[in-house]
């Protein structure tokens, strides 16, 4: 069974809620950003974008034309004048913050770059909120590896202490640290929180040195798949599973903000985290061609072996729960970029996974 069995009350979102809200996206021309436009768009919010252009081609935002849709600023999030004229032009209810150098290993090539724009600019939006009367709701997105990581295998809740082995690990830990010291001296009127989710995956991932992107693009290329890390576990989800939380997280902060202002965890069920060699072999298999993988026997810079999250907190006090497991999280992506080799439309065929995951009868009311 791909789905899981669970309480219908309070699983869906309230997508009235984000008809006509004015919300604005850092980092939308991203995997996660593009998805989370894309849903917004279909909801009925008018969205604005800031961004720099899609590091990678071929890219979702791109694929699904999603420049067309909305209004985009193409600026650094390191620039707080142009962050802070962006704001008070649009004037948004809602605002998720997603723009980050969001990968370890750059962050070992490039740790000035990393932290200046993972800290200074979190920094930079949360100022700019403060000069903003009209933002409500602030959801920053950062990451599970936030967490000071000992790999003891006792699955992380929100509470532990921060940290971080590598510079992006460690800017996470400080972005988190940075918004509950806004939150608490500048900010204490509106809804402000922070998010942390597993190794997200889904259709239109093209990102440089990750287990999936890197799969699909040995596929497509007749290339032999390489893999580090084969015994690395990780909570391995589909991406509309925690941008469901994150949306579910922002209405409920639009309704009270001093509950729900906090640090939250979204992750999968524990079964679902699996070392890498299991998630490699089992997308071989639904790619459906007799593909191989080895291991990367050259020296790689350090990464946690082990991570899971404890996501008792939403499911308790938001009732959000997966509804996807892993076997279903991997068939969606496969499918997408099964799709994607046969030159379909992929604005359609993205927003025809959207409407099938809100179909899904855990989430209906």
């Amino acid at each position: 069974m791909g789905f899981r069995r669970c309480s219908m009350e309070g699983m869906g979102m309230n997508k009235n809620f984000w008809k006509g809200k004015r919300v604005f996206v850092t980092g939308h021309t991203g995997f996660k950003g593009s998805w989370l436009t894309l849903w917004l768009l279909k909801m009925g919010a008018e969205v604005c974008g800031y961004s720099l252009e899609p590091p990678f081609k071929p890219n979702l935002f791109e694929l699904a034309q999603l420049k067309n849709c909305i209004s985009h600023f193409n600026e650094d999030i390191r620039d707080l004048e142009s962050l802070k004229r962006a704001l008070n032009l649009f004037k948004p209810d809602i605002v998720f913050h997603m723009a980050a150098q969001s990968l370890v290993r750059i962050s070992y090539k490039s740790p000035v770059e990393t932290f200046d724009t993972n800290v200074m600019g979190t920094i930079n939006l949360l100022e700019s909120i403060r000069n903003t009367e009209s933002v409500k709701v602030c959801v920053n997105i950062t990451s599970d590896k936030c967490y000071e990581n000992r790999e003891t295998g006792t699955p992380f809740v929100e509470g532990d202490p921060m940290g971080g082995y590598d510079p992006y690990s460690c800017s996470k830990g400080c972005a988190e640290l940075v918004t509950t010291a806004y939150r608490k001296s500048f900010l204490q009127d509106i809804g402000i929180a922070t998010v942390r989710a597993g190794n997200v995956i889904g259709g239109g991932d093209w990102s440089e040195d990750r287990l999936i992107p890197d799969i699909i693009k040995s596929i497509l290329n007749k290339k032999e798949i390489i893999i580090r890390n084969p015994d690395a576990i990780r909570p391995w989800q589909h991406v509309l599973e925690p941008l469901r939380g994150y949306l579910m997280l922002a209405e409920a902060l639009w309704a009270d903000n001093k509950v729900f202002s906090q640090g939250w965890n979204f992750g999968p069920e524990n079964s679902d985290a699996l070392p890498v060699h299991m998630i490699t072999q089992k997308i071989i298999d639904l790619w459906g061609n007799h593909y191989s993988w080895k291991p990367d026997v050259n020296a790689n810079p350090h990464e946690a072996s082990y991570l899971r999250l404890n996501c008792s907190l939403a499911k308790i006090r938001l009732n959000w729960k997966p509804v996807f497991n892993i076997d279903k999280s991997l068939l969606y992506t496969v499918e997408w970029y099964k799709m994607y080799e046969k030159n379909e439309n992929m604005y359609e065929y993205t927003l025809k996974q959207v409407e099938e995951y809100e179909k899904m009868p855990l989430l209906q009311h």
